[in-house]
């Protein structure tokens, strides 16, 4: 059965293209402007500017899911947004009370959080 993809889960998709593709360009081009927003020391380049270009896939995930038009095409997508948004969420919780993260790290594990609620509420209502 070939379903509609509803609006409000084009919405979360539009708009987890831009916070993704916010935080992937700023991890990919400047590494050290975005740690020292977390008040981290940048020890190596390239393993931050890895974490930006897997952000920007999932910015262009969000961005063809966006685009596509039914839910068979996107079903995986969705999945994978949730597995993503929760354990990022479970990753900077962990920093930030066992690693010393700054409070800033609060701000990705409500982003994070809020996209896992959104992506699965849209799962489920499926």
């Amino acid at each position: 059965m070939n379903t509609q993809i509803s609006g409000g889960l084009k919405i979360t998709f539009l708009l987890h293209f831009v916070v993704a593709l916010l935080f992937g360009l700023g991890f990919l081009l400047i590494p050290a402007t975005m740690l020292s927003m977390y008040g981290l020391e940048l020890s190596g380049p390239t393993i931050y500017r890895l974490f930006g270009g897997a952000l920007l896939g999932f910015s262009v995930s969000s961005w063809l899911g966006y685009r596509a038009t039914t839910w068979e095409s996107v079903r995986i997508v969705v999945i994978m947004e949730i597995f993503w948004a929760f354990l990022g969420a479970l990753i900077f919780a962990y920093g930030l009370l066992v690693d010393d993260f700054p409070a800033l790290a609060w701000m990705n594990v409500a982003i994070l959080a809020a996209f896992g609620i959104a992506f699965t509420w849209f799962y489920t209502r499926r």
